[in-house]
């Protein structure tokens, strides 16, 4: 039974329908992306909203016919969560162990794909959820169970090591094994720009993390947070407005790198 999904799996991943729709949802992350990126960037210069995906999301939805951008972002990343179940499924690794590592890593890039795009798809109906206060309300619930703090902690921990991977996956440029860009002047060009994209993102990820864990150690829902709370954070910081901008300039510098990722990827189990 093992083998005959896996072998549904590569069936999938060899379909020109799902690879187009992969690298449109591609497209759509950069455009999420970008978005949050002039949140942040606006936020940075006093300005007001929630600077993570559902405020961007809204602020979109306030636009004319916000909706259908809204939901061609959501069908995309959905479409992507999808080929990451498939990758996840039919990965061809003998070894065990490796075959686990790329189960977990793909399944969890799936779930945050596809929760983004439900998210989208929510706002495009007339939901108008909170990233912010879901964070809150969830680690509220944590904390009323035995050993919640621990587990909140936990959940910070793995938030800022998954920051600590940005960072690192953006120094090393290790995000070019995903990527088959050319190796010419602009090749390099655009993965300088994954150098700053990756990084910005891993910082926000990072302090995400710490302020789970802060919320933790203080048992506190309050100080938890998505990335809304992580720049409210980042701005109360000695030249934090000019942090923030920085982070802002980093998210759109991400989103430039996906809208080429999508044609450079390596849809490939």
């Amino acid at each position: 039974m093992a083998d005959e999904v896996r072998s549904v799996a590569r069936s999938a991943e060899h379909s020109p329908l799902l690879r187009a729709l992969a690298r449109a949802g591609y497209v759509a992350n950069a455009l999420v992306h970008a978005l949050v990126g002039v949140v942040i960037l606006v936020a940075s210069l006093g300005g007001g909203g929630e600077a993570d995906q559902t405020g961007a999301f809204r602020a979109v939805a306030a636009a004319p016919w916000g909706f259908v951008l809204l939901w061609a972002i959501a069908i995309g990343l959905l479409a992507l969560a999808l080929w990451h179940v498939a990758a996840a499924i039919g990965a061809r690794r003998a070894d065990r162990a490796k075959r686990l590592g790329i189960l977990v890593a793909e399944i969890g890039q799936a779930s945050a794909f596809a929760v983004i795009g439900v998210v989208a798809a929510a706002v495009a109906i007339g939901a108008r959820p909170s990233a912010e206060q879901t964070a809150e309300d969830a680690s509220r619930g944590i904390l009323t169970v035995p050993g919640g703090a621990v587990l909140l902690g936990a959940a910070g921990i793995g938030v800022a090591v998954a920051g600590i991977v940005f960072v690192v996956m953006g120094v090393r440029r290790s995000f070019r094994n995903k990527v088959d860009f050319p190796e010419s002047g602009w090749g390099h060009a655009l993965s300088a720009v994954g150098v700053v994209g990756f990084v910005a993102k891993g910082v926000a990820l990072g302090i995400i993390g710490v302020l789970l864990v802060i919320a933790a150690v203080r048992v506190d829902p309050d100080t938890a947070g998505g990335l809304d709370g992580a720049v409210e954070a980042l701005l109360r910081l000695p030249y934090g407005p000019l942090l923030g901008a920085a982070v802002g300039v980093g998210f759109l510098f991400y989103a430039v790198f996906t809208v080429f990722r999508a044609r450079f990827a390596r849809l490939r189990i």
